[in-house]
């Protein structure tokens, strides 16, 4: 199925979801996921960036965008990969049965689920600005998020009903 398609259905769905990756799950995959959401994160970065750029000239847009692209795409890989492993050792305190990989996979698919909202907030923020509706973005990006890590959480580690 076309991961394009599996986001959509995530939204419906995290928990189901999540569990169709998991039957092929591989280190390989996870760590595409990840790095497509870091690489996706980044490109939504670009308007915000090109925003405050103009609106301050004294640090350039290439200074900028490099500087993004360090954090999203070579850092935060490094960062995620901690907190799934922190989420997993805390799944495991609370009777969680999964494993290191499922915690990864829960969290780097959260994260390109999310995509598209994130594409959506640097929009907002790179053609509005500062708004009613940028805060808005930002609160569904983090609702969405926490939901659809949990959700997925509590399937890979088997916590919760059923």
């Amino acid at each position: 199925m076309a991961v394009s398609t599996e986001i959509w259905r995530s939204w419906r769905g995290p928990g189901a979801a999540v569990r169709r990756q998991m039957a092929g799950a591989t280190e390989g995959r996870a760590l595409a996921y990840l790095m497509a959401a870091c690489f996706l994160i980044f490109i939504a970065q670009w308007p915000r960036l090109s925003r405050e750029a103009y609106l301050m000239p004294e640090v350039p847009l290439e200074a900028r965008l490099g500087a993004a692209l360090l954090g999203w795409v070579f850092i935060a890989p490094l960062f995620f990969y901690g907190l799934a492993a922190l989420s997993h050792l805390v799944a495991k305190a609370f009777g969680g049965q999964g494993t290191w990989l499922g915690a990864r996979l829960a969290l780097f698919w959260t994260l390109l689920a999310l995509s598209p909202v994130f594409l959506l907030q640097g929009l907002v923020a790179g053609f509005i600005g500062p708004s009613p509706a940028l805060t808005a973005t930002g609160v569904v990006l983090t609702l969405g998020f926490f939901v659809h890590w949990l959700l997925a959480m509590a399937e890979v580690e088997g916590i919760g009903p059923g």
